[in-house]
């Protein structure tokens, strides 16, 4: 792996330009490693680099139709300057991943990030109409429109979302905008027993209520449902949520809206020393995660309706860590435990997205990456299945 004095920087200003700096590694057999603001290095396998692909370059928000709700922005546009800008119109691009600080768009759409707001609006590959992808070929490819409704080419967006940048560098976006929440109300329903708040979460998802976010969380051996409602009839849904919870046998109360959100992002983020597991399943599993948070000590974040959740451990030795990531797999086996934010040492150790190698989709996974990159150029390694 190239050093620090050897690792090459590349700042394109273009979409073409990457793909100039892709092309001429693909011919001379350099591994380039795409990085928008570098708040994500230390998710998936430790990846060797010759050249570091950034996107700083690519920061420009190219058009925003505030009357058709879309915008097209370059794939190194910091998140934060994006979100301000829409905000201006009385709009938002409705994700909310944990921000450490300096997040791009790009970055956000190609690990699939996503924070509370996708019960509600999804994750970033549902908001994607178009893209521009740089590839090793040297050309620029282009999929989707600017219009919500369109039918325009191959749904490399799609594809491309949570691909952690291993098929090519995500220099363009066409995404979908919605206005901005008004008089957010959030209930909080605390309890000790995780099926209780299983069983919390599970009523209020299969009432006829829209929330604009659902989650559990849960620390030191108690937890919570957390709802929130947003728009004209926001009081009205929280009153009908509150009822359907004490149906549940949990009381509900209102909290603050900001703080308790925000509290749910950080938990999805390690800690120094520490890791972040990610669980896959169905929401009716989610007593079961709880059950194993709590024999392994590690607090989560969850999507009560979705069926995602963050389990963070606190700092250890980096051989803990992978013993407890073991027992945490054999727990909740089948659902996949992806292995997020964790030291080199503990992702080094282990397959940090627990995905069988010889298995149908690992070898669907190869067949993907061989056709957009077969030199291997961009992060080599990385991702599942060794790509």
């Amino acid at each position: 792996m190239a050093t620090a004095e050897q690792l090459r920087i590349e700042t394109p200003a273009s979409g073409e330009a990457a793909a100039a700096v892709l092309r001429e590694a693909a011919e001379r057999g350099l591994r380039v490693r795409p990085r928008g603001g570098g708040t994500k290095l230390g998710w998936g396998r430790p990846a060797a680099a010759d050249v570091e692909l950034r996107t700083g370059g690519l920061d420009a928000v190219v058009a925003h139709d505030a009357g058709d709700l879309t915008a097209v922005l370059g794939g190194g546009t910091p998140f934060a300057a994006a979100q301000a800008a829409f905000a201006r119109e009385g709009q938002r691009l409705a994700l909310d991943p944990p921000d450490p600080g300096g997040a791009t768009v790009g970055g956000i759409v190609a690990t699939g990030d996503s924070g509370p707001l996708r019960h509600r609006f999804g994750a970033p590959r549902d908001l994607v109409l178009g893209v521009a992808v740089a590839l090793p070929d040297g050309s620029v490819a282009r999929a989707g429109g600017r219009v919500i409704k369109n039918v325009a080419g191959y749904d490399l967006g799609k594809l491309l979302a949570g691909s952690f940048g291993t098929l090519g560098v995500v220099v363009e976006l066409a995404l979908r905008l919605h206005p901005l929440p008004s008089n957010p109300v959030t209930l909080r329903a605390a309890a000790a027993d995780p099926a209780a708040l299983a069983r919390g979460a599970a009523a209020v998802a299969g009432a006829s209520l829209q929330p604009e976010a659902l989650d559990l969380a849960w620390t030191d051996g108690a937890g919570a449902v957390l709802v929130r409602f947003a728009g004209a009839a926001a009081g009205a849904q929280a009153e009908e949520a509150a009822a359907t919870l004490t149906t549940a046998g949990l009381q509900a109360e209102e909290t603050d809206d900001a703080s308790a959100w925000a509290e749910q992002r950080d938990g999805q983020r390690a800690v120094p020393g520490g890791a972040v597991v990610r669980v896959s399943g169905a929401p009716s599993a989610q007593s079961a995660v709880l059950d194993a948070a709590r024999a392994a000590g590690a607090s989560v974040v969850a999507r009560g309706g979705v069926g995602l959740s963050w389990l963070r451990l606190a700092p250890a030795e980096p051989a803990d860590h992978v013993a407890a990531i073991g027992r945490l797999r054999a727990a909740l086996a089948p659902a996949p435990c992806v292995v997020l934010d964790a030291p080199e040492e503990v992702r080094a150790a282990l397959d940090p997205w627990d995905e069988p190698a010889d298995g149908p989709r690992a070898a669907l996974m190869r067949r993907v990456k061989e056709r957009f990159d077969p030199a291997g150029t961009c992060n080599p390694g990385r991702y599942a299945a060794g790509i």
